[in-house]
């Protein structure tokens, strides 16, 4: 190794290897300022109206990657210029490897971050995955740099373990999980920005759109995993006893999984429920924030986010506001007393909740004289509004604060039950309770019988 390392640079004269440097230093920069400049000449406006190509490629996201890929561009390019030239490009063995080392890791990085990032969060097992594939792949660059590359593939070649009846080699174990994790993330980042994709095209149904991106995912899913089964060489016969044993899986512990996935496809087919609807279900009311295959999350009016599985929307009924509009009648209820004008009352109430900002103009408040009761005129005042999704206890509490006020600006009192209790002594109770008795035909039977 150390002999290898001497040839690089005491086999040429010192004007070649300071040729080499200048060009790779070249290289290099120039890398970096044609991916600043690209970063800097295709990224959206500041307002945002006009988009780019470039940006409709993820360039933008596509930066990290840009600046490697640019200086390999380069360095080939440099390559085959000197070499043309009959210059020495001894070098560009170490150079080559190092740089498609950063590119493969840095494109990695950006194919995991577009999977598995959520609202430009990061979280900490990803971070520790890159840090272990960069781990992984610097080891092999100093492998490949340094010689011992072949020694290191004879080795795992050669190490082998006992299968069944077979003995399968360390290698080949290698080479079959790096198959199968790199098909399924290639499937992975496809059903990613195809789902995206997907959901910027406003010309189809919310629901529909993620429908067909949950069916994409699942297929590109399920042919990865077929691709990767035939490049480790497993016959695909075997899927046959693994459907016969996963169908009596389903069938004896996984029903309510399976529904729910079912119930899924049936909520997103039917639109009976989009994002955004304000539903109810059970005990749980709040926003839809999400709807996935197997769950739906719910937002509450007071922050709570509820998981529930889909299975509960399909085998229960189901409250939704805001299905074919978004306008919702609410109601509140008092009791007056009786020397109070109902029309003058009815219309004061009214016109205190025409005052309450979210009460809808468009469809007036109704006050109605709903009964006449043992305590006084029980009224109900009905009002409409447009926005269910901002709760519906804060703006009962508005309507009735302006009724209340309005009620103390003229002078009318709400009624409230009143009951006579009357305090007397035993002697008093009884002789009222002697009053109340009836006289019936045996009191009087027994008035007339002798010896009474």
């Amino acid at each position: 190794m150390t002999d290898h390392f001497l040839s690089l640079f005491t086999d040429i004269s010192a004007v070649d290897l300071l040729r080499q440097l200048v060009v790779i230093a070249l290289s290099l920069l120039g890398g970096i300022g044609l991916s600043r400049w690209l970063r800097a000449r295709f990224v959206l406006p500041a307002d945002g109206e006009e988009q780019s190509l470039v940006m409709q490629i993820g360039v933008k996201s596509f930066a990290r990657v840009l600046s490697p890929l640019l200086a390999l561009g380069l360095l080939t390019g440099a390559y085959y210029i000197l070499k043309r030239g009959h210059h020495a490009v001894t070098l560009w063995e170490i150079m080559f490897p190092l740089t498609i080392a950063q590119v493969a890791m840095r494109f990695v990085f950006y194919v995991l971050r577009g999977i598995f990032v959520k609202d430009a969060t990061v979280g900490a097992l990803l971070h520790l995955s890159e840090k272990v594939i960069a781990l992984l792949v610097w080891l092999c660059v100093v492998l490949w740099i340094t010689g011992l590359w072949p020694d290191f593939v004879d080795y795992l070649d050669t190490t082998t373990f006992p299968l069944a009846r077979h003995k399968v080699s360390l290698l080949t174990m290698l080479q079959g999980a790096a198959s199968v994790l790199v098909t399924l993330i290639i499937a992975l980042w496809i059903g990613t920005v195809v789902e995206n994709r997907l959901m910027k095209f406003s010309g189809m149904h919310s629901s529909l759109r993620t429908v067909v991106a949950r069916m994409m995912r699942a297929l590109l899913i399920l042919i990865a995993f077929l691709v990767s089964l035939s490049l480790v060489g497993i016959d695909l016969t075997v899927l046959s006893v693994f459907g016969g044993a996963l169908g009596v899986g389903i069938g004896l512990g996984l029903q309510k999984i399976a529904s729910s996935y079912v119930s899924g496809f049936v909520i997103l087919l039917e639109r009976s429920m989009v994002i955004g609807d304000m539903v109810a279900v059970e005990k749980y009311f709040g926003k839809v924030t999400q709807i996935n295959t197997r769950y739906t999350i719910l937002e509450g009016l007071d922050g709570i986010e509820s998981v529930l599985p889909n299975e509960l929307f399909v085998s229960n009924p189901v409250q939704n506001y805001s299905l074919t509009h978004r306008i919702v009648r609410l109601a509140t209820q008092l009791t007056i007393l009786y020397q109070d004008d109902v029309e003058t009352v009815l219309s004061i109430m009214e016109q205190a909740a025409l005052g309450v900002q979210r009460v809808s103009q468009q469809t007036a408040p109704q006050a109605l004289l709903i009964k006449i009761g043992a305590d006084g005129l029980e009224l109900e005042l009905g009002f409409w509004i447009t926005d269910p999704e901002n709760g519906r206890l804060n703006v009962l509490s508005d309507v009735n604060r302006a009724i209340w006020a309005a009620f103390k600006q003229h002078g009318i009192q709400v009624a409230h039950p009143k009951r006579d209790i009357r305090i007397m002594d035993e002697r008093s109770f009884r002789q009222s309770t002697r009053q109340e008795i009836p006289d019936g035909p045996e009191s009087q039977n027994s008035r007339t019988m002798p010896g009474n």
